[in-house]
């Protein structure tokens, strides 16, 4: 199949088009290159698939002309967004580039016709502070972040519903490994004890609990709903490790692997920060056969060994 990945440079758009071209997909890959996520790191991202034959166009979903890159395409995985929950970041640019790219993408894809399946990346964070239910669940979005996504997400779903779309959406819990972008929790935990400086942590992190969840679980589950696209078609489908820690004990396990503790300034809590996610799987594991597998312990090791020899010493995310 012909399938095109937004956001293709990203964390895990990259992953996700590195493992479609594996396995014999024609990948097409565009993303904005948003200056939010060090350039320098999404440029190598960009090498690597460039390495196994995907190219990448730079284009901006929200402003510019997307038949080109839509045309013969079977499958649309639509990663690209304005991520995180960010008190700096205005609520315009979460509305750009996650409702109108989403609504334009969509619709350019609907009148291009042949499209088999439009996969939207949604977030645990649609739920709100307790991202703890099934897919059914009333959400209660309490970060910007949340409710564009929540918006873009019913925005495919009632194409669906109206005029047919082949829309599903998938949402995402607490995603790790290589390639993280650098605002997140591990890259600045395992960069602040490389470098000896203080580890900046809201207050209150420690006890928050979540459903850590590795890339390549999260890849597995995108590429099964290939097998079932007729059963995808207008779900909602929740995407992670039902493996759940808190915040403190992921640290202790990076503090483990590097063999050294991190040195914590404490920062006034973040406002709409999520306190508890458990992703409740059991859809997904009806529906795709999906079953997560990687253990904090394992996938952390892996994420700190690319940051030390990828990373570190290499590209400062944090200039």
């Amino acid at each position: 199949m012909r399938i095109l990945v937004t956001g293709a440079a990203g964390f895990i758009g990259s992953h996700l088009a590195q493992r479609l071209r594996a396995s014999g997909h024609d990948v097409v890959g565009v993303d904005m290159f948003s200056a939010y996520y060090c350039t320098d790191l999404k440029a190598c991202n960009a090498d690597a698939l460039r390495d196994d034959g995907i190219e990448i166009e730079r284009l901006d979903l929200s402003e510019d002309a997307l038949d080109r890159v839509l045309d013969g395409v079977d499958v649309v995985y639509h990663a690209a967004a304005q991520p995180g929950i960010s008190d700096t970041t205005p609520f315009e640019d979460y509305l750009k580039n996650n409702l109108v790219a989403t609504r334009r993408l969509a619709e350019a894809a609907m009148s291009g016709g042949g499209l088999r399946a439009f996969v939207n990346v949604s977030t645990s964070s649609v739920y709100g502070t307790q991202a703890t239910d099934p897919e059914d669940a009333e959400p209660k979005p309490t970060s910007y972040y949340g409710v564009t996504k929540l918006a873009a997400e019913q925005l495919v779903l009632a194409y669906h519903r109206d005029r047919g779309f082949p829309a599903s959406s998938l949402r995402l819990f607490s995603v790790y490994g290589p390639r993280e972008r650098p605002e997140k929790l591990y890259p600045k935990l395992i960069h602040s004890i490389l470098a000896g400086a203080e580890f900046p942590l809201y207050s209150g992190s420690r006890e928050h609990s979540r459903s850590f969840t590795y890339v390549d679980d999260i890849v597995d589950g995108f590429v099964s709903v290939l097998d079932h696209l007729d059963a995808c078609a207008g779900e909602i489908i929740n995407i992670g490790s039902d493996i759940e820690i808190t915040t403190g004990r992921g640290i202790e396990i990076v503090e483990e692997i590097l063999g050294r503790p991190a040195r914590v300034r404490d920062l006034p809590k973040r406002a709409g920060d999520q306190l508890r996610t458990h992703a409740e799987i059991g859809k997904a594991r009806a529906l795709l056969g999906y079953q997560p597998s990687t253990a904090p312990e394992a996938g952390l090791a892996r994420e700190v060994e690319w940051y030390r020899d990828e990373v570190f010493g290499k590209i400062d995310p944090y200039v």
